[in-house]
């Protein structure tokens, strides 16, 4: 299923370790506590993965016993924008690897009848447009939350907008790469369909519910 999608701007994230904490993640007797745990620890996996191209500079350090010239990331790096509330659960991953990110948020809340998104919320970093944007979340279902995510982002000046989801549908997945021909989309799972209530089938059910506790 996967194949349908041009792979230089969706990879799904198959290793050993995303899959065996994933199935986890779906099982519905997994506590409040270590589903909030799994998000997190899958956010430091898929993070790595959508880091990988970063830019980076030459600097010269002193070792112990020598100079050296290593490299670091060069620019203004990275900034985490969660999609409220359920990306709130994956943005400490992120902070674990690159500590010196901003981080924003975009808040929506998806119509229950008609299952659109509607902002209430929106705060970016001051320099967004000059940082390498990851926008988190941990569903992917209709898109339509991440497709106006995206369209805030575009609007602040942002270039490089990379889309970070856990578990994705393929209506999904086909409605932000054609809403926008230059995101990049990571995902650690394509599940089959949505069902009538647009929720993610097999999926892992609501996850800000169970990220937080709630129904």
């Amino acid at each position: 299923m996967a194949n349908e999608f041009d792979p230089k701007r969706f990879t799904v994230i198959d290793h050993p370790l995303v899959q065996h904490k994933l199935s986890f993640l779906r099982d519905k007797d997994t506590s409040t506590k270590q589903f909030r745990e799994l998000v997190n620890e899958l956010a430091i996996l898929e993070g790595y993965e959508a880091t990988r191209d970063l830019p980076l500079e030459d600097v010269e350090v002193e070792t112990p016993l020598e100079k050296a010239v290593c490299r670091r990331l060069s620019g203004k790096k990275v900034a985490v924008i969660p999609i409220l509330r359920a990306g709130m659960g994956m943005v400490d991953g992120i902070l674990e690897l690159v500590p010196s990110a901003r981080v924003g948020h975009v808040g929506m809340y998806r119509d229950p009848v008609t299952h659109e998104p509607h902002q209430y919320y929106c705060k970016l970093p001051s320099d967004v447009e000059s940082r390498t944007c990851l926008v988190v979340d941990p569903m992917l279902a209709t898109g339509g939350s991440l497709t106006a995510a995206i369209q805030f982002l575009r609007e602040a000046g942002v270039r490089d907008i990379r889309a970070l989801t856990i578990v994705s549908s393929p209506e999904g997945v086909r409605a932000v790469l054609d809403f926008d021909p230059e995101v990049r989309l990571y995902t650690c799972a394509l599940d089959r369909q949505l069902n009538e209530r647009a929720y993610i089938l097999p999926g892992l059910g609501d996850a800000g519910d169970r990220i937080y506790g709630t129904k």
